[in-house]
């Protein structure tokens, strides 16, 4: 066990919880029918050749793994206890940085109604209880409905990052987002409450 994982979080509907090797079959659909909707944004390998795309329970076996080791938090996205997507708080570093990466998706039937945000602020919120210091969150430009998550929650824009991470068979260009703990001093979840009214 390592600080703050394995944890649950949930905020009315939309909930956090570990991945699993038992969602498998509820992972594939939900994958399967937004293949389309997700192949932009998708993390692809510069060769595939030498390092072809894992399988889900290779995929989980090393999540975990790096859970373990304290430097990731892998969650799917729950609504109303169904799996509708996937976030990763990734990169986790100690030390003077106290920082981390976060990256996501959600499945296109439920895309636009806060669930994806409500996501971000409870994992935003608890890497910040655990002692992390910043949560960044790298974007391709041409992402609208994802940046549209950061812009509603306030994420600071910090510059474009040229041919940063390889995405959908290239190099992609990203935009950089981020948040340390010391800009939401009451929380993110609470502060995009009371950007929506939610008492």
């Amino acid at each position: 066990m390592t600080a703050g994982w394995p944890v649950e979080l949930a905020d009315g509907a939309v909930g956090l919880r570990p991945l699993r090797l038992r969602d498998s079959k509820e992972w594939r659909e939900v994958r399967a029918r937004n293949a389309e909707w997700l192949r932009p944004w998708e993390a692809t390998s510069p060769d595939p050749r030498t390092e072809p795309a894992p399988t889900y329970a290779a995929m989980v076996r090393r999540l975990h793994a790096d859970a373990r080791a304290g430097r990731s938090m892998p969650f799917v996205v729950t609504f109303a206890d169904r799996l509708v997507g996937q976030l990763t708080v990734s990169s986790i570093t100690w030390g003077s940085l106290r920082g981390c990466s976060v990256g996501y998706w959600v499945d296109q039937r439920v895309a636009g109604r806060g669930i994806m945000p409500t996501a971000v602020a409870m994992a935003s919120d608890h890497c910040w209880s655990i002692g992390l210091h910043r949560v960044e969150i790298n974007i391709r430009p041409e992402n609208v409905a994802s940046r549209r998550v950061v812009e509603k929650l306030g994420f600071r824009p910090e510059g474009l990052r040229p041919a940063y991470l390889h995405i959908d068979g290239d190099w992609r260009d990203h935009l950089s987002f981020a948040l340390t703990a010391d800009e939401v001093p009451g929380g993110l979840l609470a502060r995009w409450h009371e950007l929506n009214g939610v008492p």
